[in-house]
């Protein structure tokens, strides 16, 4: 049960930014963030006032059926609507709840996404590009925008590793539930008796930082530069234009080499740097403010299996919530992608609701 005070709260407070964006002497450089809470606070604050208003209801009702003098056919219609207003005070009730869970500050922020082949060598290589194939798509249907910055290709048209950064609408809180292990199950092309492989490639996605969200002194910055590889021929940059960069304090290191431009390959390493910084830091807290709780739906272990791509049997199957679509193919296609994400989205909310004291 959530507190009255608490709700009352909130009423308050959504009168108050009323109040100040009426107000002509509001700051402008607040006016945009207060008008975001208040637009915010607007869409909840109807079943707010219902849920405050739901004892008085009730009891008037109650009344209605405790008078002797009330005839029948009006206490039938008190308890139809008492069973109705209890209803829907449930329903309010964990609206209510779930608008008051503490807000992830990254989830409207865009993303960078990383995809990496596993164990199952070429064909998890062509899992990988089936994979990111399946994001562009997604994309694509969401009119997202999604930039390439590093791509590693390996033999038959598959990849070894490719990083994207995908701009748009809600991107994190859409794609955060696809960081972990994806497993597919199939027949390579290359296999002469049917026997059915198993692959894995595996997905990384982190809210995209920026300056302002993470500081990095430069003096923690170790960059090296060197000529970029490639296959041969005039392919092979002639000039130091690849560049590393090591944050030393955490060892994490990111290379980039896409580019002919050494400005331009500092620039994308430095994003993909400040993104893995700022998920490394918002681990860290999220593990100290929830050493004891477990949830089965992990936004930031690499190492956990979450998905089956089952191609013989045409089913895709996340085993965090135990959902399996027989929709493989659909699924690849983007289109029944929005059904697993809400599922997910679904169960994070039950889990966070049920850990509330």
């Amino acid at each position: 049960m959530i507190p009255s005070k608490t709700v009352e709260e909130l009423i308050t407070k959504h009168l108050l930014l009323e109040k100040e964006l009426s107000s002509v002497e509001i700051d402008k450089k607040l006016f945009a963030e207060k008008s975001k809470e208040y637009s915010d606070i607007s869409e909840i604050i109807d079943i707010a006032k219902k849920y405050i208003s739901f004892e008085n209801d009730k009891k008037e009702l109650k009344k209605i059926l405790e008078d002797q003098t009330s005839d029948e056919e009006l206490k039938k219609m008190a308890e139809t609507e008492l069973e109705d207003l209890k209803s829907q005070h449930e329903i309010n009730e964990k609206k209510l709840k779930l608008f008051l869970l503490p807000k992830d500050e990254a989830d409207k922020k865009n993303a960078i996404i990383e995809i990496r082949a596993g164990t199952g060598g070429l064909e998890a290589s062509l899992f990988a590009s089936d994979l990111f194939k399946m994001y562009e798509k997604i994309s694509h249907k969401k009119k997202w925008f999604l930039e390439l910055i590093s791509i590693s290709r390996s033999d038959a048209g598959g990849l070894k590793e490719v990083i994207a950064s995908i701009k748009g609408t809600n991107i994190y809180s859409t794609l955060k539930y696809e960081s972990g292990v994806h497993r597919v199950q199939r027949v390579p092309d290359t296999e002469t008796q049917g026997r059915v492989h198993t692959s894995a490639a595996t997905v990384a996605v982190l809210p995209e930082a920026e300056e302002v969200d993470l500081k990095i002194n430069d003096a923690d910055l170790r960059i090296d530069v060197f000529r970029a590889g490639g296959p041969g021929g005039q392919s092979v940059n002639t000039t130091d234009s690849a560049v590393r960069i090591t944050h030393i304090p955490t060892g994490l290191s990111v290379s980039q080499q896409d580019e002919k431009s050494q400005h331009k390959n500092k620039a994308k390493g430095m994003k993909i740097l400040r993104a893995r910084l700022y998920e490394l830091e918002r681990s860290r807290i999220d593990q100290e403010r929830s050493k004891d709780r477990k949830t089965k739906i992990g936004t930031g272990d690499r190492s956990e299996r979450i998905r089956t791509y089952n191609f013989p049997q045409g089913r895709v199957t996340d085993h965090r919530i135990n959902l399996t679509l027989h929709k493989l193919e659909e699924f690849l296609e983007g289109e029944a992608f929005d059904e697993m994400i809400e599922s997910l989205t679904l169960q994070a909310q039950e889990e966070s609701l049920s850990n509330l004291k």
